[in-house]
Parts: C-alpha cells; structure tokens; sequence
C-alpha cells in the first residue's frame, strides 16, 4: 500500500501543542499495527535550531545521524520508541538554502525561481520523502507557526498541492485550534476557531479535523455550531482538553475517536482495536508512586523548563520505572556560590548539573559538584556537567590551581577540558560540533559498565570540547576512573569517582534516548541511588 498522508496544522495562537497530538495520534495509529513516522516543517530561516537560543525555542533535539532538530521530535521519539533523523526536520532555511544552491549551479536552465513553483515544489518532495521510502504506511507533518503567518504560507500551499496531486482519501488535514474560556461572559467562545480555519480555508486547504484545545469540555451544541460554521463533520470536531501529563494525551484522543476518524478518512484497512496495555502500565506506574525523590536540576536556561525537556522527560520514565515521583527542584547556576551551596542543595536526594554552552554559570555548577562531591549525594553530569565535574576534581582534589575549560578560559594553565585537534580551525557556529551516536566501550566492574548492563553502547553527542587525556593518569590515580572510552579516539566519555555511593558523569546526552517504553538506564539507576540515600539519610 501506498503511503498516507496527514498533515497537523495550527490556528489562533502557537504551543497549543501540536507535536503532543501528533505523536498521540501517530501512537495511536501504531498501536494498531500501522507504521507511522513524524516529521515537523518549520517556518524559521535558520537551517536547523542548532544555533538558537534555548530561552527561543526550547531545548535542541539530536537525532542519531547528527541532525540538529526541533524539541518537537523528542516528543516524537518518546512516544513512539523509534529513532529520527534528518529527514524529520525541515526549515524554511533549509528548502530555500537548497533551492538557492540548484540555481547557482545552474539546475533550473534560465527560469525565473519563484516561490511558486519552486519552493513549493521542495517543500513537496520533502514532504513525500520518508512516505517514498516504502518504510511506513502513515506519515504525519506537523507544520509549525501559526496559520495566517505570513512564513506559513508555502507550505500550506504545498499542501494544498498535494491534496490535489495525491487524490482526496490519501490525505488528511487535522487543525488544531483554541476555544477560549471568557471568564467574564462565563462561556466557551468558537470565533477564533472560526477565524482560523476561515484563514485556512482561503489558502486553499479544508480542514478535515479540528482538534479544539480548551480548559473546559466542549459541549455539544457548541461542537455542532463549529461543525456547521467550519464546514467539518461534527463527529470531526474533537475536544482535546488540559491533561494532568502529556503521556494521558494518546488516551485521551482515542476516547475522543481521533483514530478512527483518520482512519475512515484515509480510507485505512480496520486492523482492530489499538494495543496500549503497556502504555496503560506505564500511566499506572507514574501516577501511583510508593517513593519521591528531590532532585536538584542545576543549570543556567531554567527560567525555561523547556530548555531542558528531554531531561524532564527522562525523568519522568525512569520515576515510573522505579515507581517513584520525581520532584525537579530548578537551580539557577549564575546564584550559586561558595556560602549559599550547602543551605540550597544539602536537602537534595540527589544533583544533575546540565548541559550548555558557554561560561554564564560555571563557577556555580563546580560549586555545586564540590559540595555533593564531598557530601555524598547521587550526582549526574551530562555534558558540560561531566566537564565541571572533571575541572572541579582538578581543582579540589587534584590541586591544579586555575585548571579549566579552554572554552571558559583560553590561558589556563591546566586545560582539563580543550577543543579537539580537528575543532581548532572551525569557525562557522552552525553543524560542526560532534553530532549524533557514537559508540562507547565501558570498562568492567564499573559502575558504568553495572548501569547498562553490557561493554558496549552508543550514544548522541552535541558538543565541541573534549576531556585531555594527558590529565588522564592523574585522575584514575587520585580516584577518578574514565570508566567509558571512545573505542576509535580514545576521547573519554564517562568518568565516575570510586569512593563515592553514586558519582557519574557522561560526555555524551544520555536524555536523547530516553522513551516511554525504554527508560535511560543512567537515569533509571540515578533516580534508584537517590532513593536509597533518602533512606539511608
């Protein structure tokens, strides 16, 4: 069978939560023996969210080949237990990009390059690509941004082309839009929702669907005057309403018949009734805990907790997995120093010092490893956070005065942490990092090695700056064991501290690879160390 199409588009305001339905549906859908994959068209001009502020679009997604992507493909990947990758993200910057390249080269013999039909034309092959493959049976594009933005535009136009190209049961179009609660009148209001597809409709493409964000359930003498103003079924007027976790979200959906919908728009062989007894496990888990952890999240984005959501999220699984809640306490790393650390962290059960970029933070993210270093409490770095940790033992325990990141400081004498040989001549910001999987070999009979379970693994990267390993004897002498090593570099990828109850720290981004159904076992045994220091306290 021939690929199908769905395309989930957005109205009156942006994060109604496009890419939580998405995945909800594309859950729902694979739950019933279908193959589905996501991918998000966004409307931005830069290339890829690489070298985006996090407080300006949430945290940056990796995929295993390397791509910089949206946040939203966490989503994608947590909920549906299958990797990404490039092909999964697309940005406005990228088609023109490519666009613009084909006509230096000469590709279009003399035309004039317009948006139309060129750059609709790319949006169209990228948006067929991973259907083309013969891999999945389902494809959902989530277009980003709001429709009536004036970036938009092409792309609901290439849809509007497609629907006509691939015939009218092979796609179908879900809007999410937003019906408000005025609380002064005491009622739902639809003319924004009417407002939005009315936008939609002059660009040409009829909704099919429309999923109604609300804080109030929609009745049904609203839903038909919806139904009847938007041109849609009312049984394809579906209420998708605040959830107590976005994991509820796929159930929620099915209750509201999302699924079925779909499927006899698309005209989708029946394969019975969705599968979601382990889903429905997991919920169980995660809403009924029998312990809860606190855990300190030290960073310098978490004014945004989006900056760091797959590490949220991680959480999230591996609390379920031990059925115990995970309470995130959020530390500012810029306010941390030497006489406030104990009295903010000392009721901590346990501290993860997060990734970043940059020297914003530093010296309170080592403030804080120092104390939970010398106080015994369950410590993860990832990232920048295993660097800290490698810089703050130098320091403390090493007694290399000054020793530092090249990235924080470019003359230091001790450059525990410095720019990799083949990273000396890169000046451009944007892909050049150590992106996507890269395997790892664990020594036995380190805690590393009991954690996964197995000698080799492999994990995503995003980063720049490595560990020297001319400071390596001195660390595995003082009781600091590189206990993961890069088989095909030697890099350093996982150090841990020996006389410690739980001390571990990774070079790569363990929270890329965490779903529902595969909890990240550092995570997992990290929230498990932390609940047996809250016993042992």
């Amino acid at each position: 069978m021939a690929a199908k199409y769905i395309f989930v588009t957005g109205g009156v305001t942006s994060s109604l939560g496009k890419g939580i339905i998405s995945a909800s549906l594309a859950k729902l859908l694979q739950a019933r023996g279908f193959s589905v994959t996501i991918q998000k068209f966004d409307p931005y001009i830069n290339i890829d969210p690489g070298t985006l502020n996090p407080y300006e679009h949430g945290e940056c997604f990796v995929t295993e080949d390397g791509a910089e992507t949206d946040l939203d493909l966490g989503h994608y990947e947590r909920f549906l237990n299958k990797a990404t990758s490039q092909a999964n993200n697309v940005t406005t910057g990228r088609i023109y990009y490519h666009v613009i390249t084909q006509e230096r080269q000469g590709a279009y013999l003399g035309k004039t390059v317009q948006v139309v039909p060129h750059i609709t034309d790319e949006i169209k092959r990228r948006m067929l690509l991973l259907g083309e493959s013969g891999e999945f049976d389902i494809v959902i594009t989530e277009i980003g941004g709001c429709v009536g933005d004036i970036e938009s535009l092409p792309f609901i136009e290439a849809v509007r082309q497609l629907r006509w190209e691939l015939g009218v049961n092979e796609t179908c179009v879900i809007h999410l839009t937003l019906v408000p609660y005025l609380k002064a009148a005491g009622e739902l209001k639809t003319k924004p929702t009417q407002h939005s597809v009315r936008d939609l409709s002059e660009a040409g493409v009829q909704p099919d669907i429309l999923v109604c964000r609300s804080e109030y359930h929609i009745p049904s003498d609203l839903r038909k005057k919806i139904a009847l103003f938007c041109n849609v079924k009312q049984n394809s007027v579906i209420e998708s309403i605040d959830a107590e976790t976005i994991y509820d979200v796929p159930l929620l959906m099915r209750k509201e018949k999302l699924d079925e919908r779909v499927i006899s728009k698309l005209k989708l062989p029946q394969k019975g009734e969705p599968e979601l007894e382990t889903w429905k496990e997991f919920l169980g888990r995660l809403k009924n805990p029998t312990a809860e952890v606190n855990i300190g999240l030290v960073g310098k984005y978490v004014e945004l907790p989006d900056a760091y959501k797959s590490i949220v999220e991680s959480f999230v699984h591996a609390g379920a997995a031990n059925e115990c809640k995970v309470n995130i306490k959020w530390f500012q790393s810029e306010n941390i120093n030497n006489e406030n650390v104990a009295s903010l962290l000392q009721g901590m059960d346990g501290v993860l010092v997060a990734p970043g970029f940059g020297e914003r933070g530093f010296k309170g993210k080592l403030e804080s490893i120092r104390f939970v270093r010398e106080a015994g409490i369950p410590f993860l770095g990832i990232c920048l956070g295993m660097q800290c940790a490698a810089v703050e033992f130098a320091r403390n325990v090493l007694g290399l005065e000054n020793a530092a990141s090249t990235e924080m400081d470019p003359e230091t004498p001790y450059p525990i942490i410095d720019l990799m040989e083949d990273q000396k001549e890169v000046t451009q910001k944007g892909g050049t990092m150590r992106l996507g999987a890269y395997t790892c070999e664990l020594k036995k009979g380190s805690k590393a090695f009991s954690i996964y379970g197995k000698a080799k693994i492999s994990e995503r990267h995003r980063h720049r700056y490595e560990f020297n390993n001319n400071f390596l004897a001195d660390f595995e002498k003082a009781g600091m064991l590189a206990s993961g090593i890069n088989p095909d570099t030697g890099l350093v990828e996982v150090i841990e501290l020996q006389n410690h109850p739980w001390f571990v720290a990774a070079q790569y981004h363990p929270e890329l690879k965490s779903t529902v159904l595969n909890p990240h076992p550092l995570f997992v045994k990290f929230v498990k160390a932390a609940m047996n220091y809250t016993k042992s306290k």
